[in-house]
């Protein structure tokens, strides 16, 4: 398991923005970041939990943020409407299809998920699935 994730920015406003949108269906809300020394960021997690963190952030050794090749963040969702939700305000801000939401049973009969990329490239996937109702905000 996890305890955050980052991904690196190009431009932070507008990734700020676009998964905040993205992120709500699913429960998480953005909080407030402490001045730590680092670099600007944002980060979201399920409300009145410390853990896990997710953060959009400009790199810290200052160069231009990439995508990764082969990489992916996969979010549980509460319900596959919240699949859905995610998935469109996806679309609608700027990310870019690469699998509208439904079933996919060669991953499991229950597996419900949707996949996409940010504004950036980052390639982000939505599910619900039976089991992860303890890593869900709903």
């Amino acid at each position: 398991m996890f305890t955050h994730i980052i991904l690196g920015a190009r431009d932070l406003p507008r990734l700020t923005a676009f998964y905040d949108a993205v992120l709500a269906p699913l429960g998480l809300v953005r909080v407030e970041v402490a001045e730590d020394g680092g670099p600007p960021g944002a980060m979201w997690t399920m409300p009145g939990r410390r853990w896990p963190q997710f953060f959009v952030q400009l790199p810290f050794n200052g160069l231009p943020a990439t995508w990764g090749n082969g990489t992916q963040v996969s979010f549980a969702a509460p319900s596959p409407t919240a699949v859905d939700t995610a998935w469109r305000a996806l679309v609608a801000n700027g990310g870019i299809d690469e699998g509208a939401p439904g079933l996919r049973p060669r991953y499991d009969s229950d597996y419900y998920g949707a996949y996409g990329r940010d504004p950036e490239g980052n390639k982000l996937c939505f599910v619900h699935a039976g089991g992860l109702e303890g890593l869900t905000a709903g």
